[in-house]
């Protein structure tokens, strides 16, 4: 027997103490919904042009923004400063936040953004705490999900070019939109309208599967106590 627990997404956080608590208090000091979180998963490496396209669009968009950046095995050793454009740190200063571990964040209130490549967790982590994607889908499923992202109205693609690149001024505008702007009210609007879709769905489930195994037990005459 096949029984729906609906979608199962890890709880955050999964940070280091330490970071944590300096991270929690950037995000606490930051307005609702004006942050934007940069992650790229864990099967991908950004090149050093992407890098250099993303960094100068956050730069450009002047939202705040927390960034995951990592890097091969092989480049365990390598420093983020070397990546970035120069000057890129200083310019933005308290504005955005580098992190070079991992940083679940998008469930706190401070978060209005996402820009992911669309793996299918991020994706459903990001639904279920109703933030809005800004989708920068890199290979294997992820363009068939950022399809998936715009279709259902929560989430923008940022546009590549005939070539295949990153463009920071698009990277900028597609931020922003879905951000900051009065255009991605309707993007905003429908990752909360199905977050809470998604909750009741779950508890719905969750009761269901209770019931399931109680009358399983009953059946079988296990001594199982909830």
């Amino acid at each position: 027997m096949i029984v729906p627990v609906g979608p199962l997404v890890q709880e955050p956080m999964d940070l280091k103490v330490d970071e944590e608590t300096w991270i929690m208090k950037w995000l606490n000091k930051r307005e609702r919904a004006s942050v934007v979180y940069v992650c790229f998963g864990s099967e991908y490496f950004l090149t050093k042009e992407e890098i250099e396209e993303i960094a100068h669009g956050l730069e450009l968009s002047k939202v705040s923004f927390i960034w995951v950046i990592r890097f091969p095995n092989e480049e365990k050793g390598r420093r983020v400063e070397e990546v970035l454009p120069e000057g890129f740190l200083e310019r933005v200063g308290e504005k955005g936040i580098i992190v070079e571990g991992w940083a679940k964040i998008l469930k706190h209130s401070s978060v209005g953004g996402f820009v992911s490549h669309c793996g299918w967790s991020s994706v459903l982590e990001s639904v279920k705490f109703g933030v809005p994607i800004i989708a920068m889908p890199m290979h294997l499923d992820q363009p068939i999900n950022s399809r998936l992202v715009e279709e259902e109205g929560v989430g923008v693609e940022v546009k590549r070019t005939t070539e295949g690149s990153l463009q920071r001024e698009e990277v900028a505008k597609v931020i922003r939109d879905v951000v900051v702007e009065k255009i991605g009210e309707g993007v905003r609007k429908k990752a909360l309208e199905i977050r809470d879709n998604m909750k009741k769905k779950e508890d719905a489930e969750i009761d269901g599967v209770v019931e399931e195994l109680m009358q399983l037990c009953t059946k079988t005459g296990s001594n199982v106590n909830f």
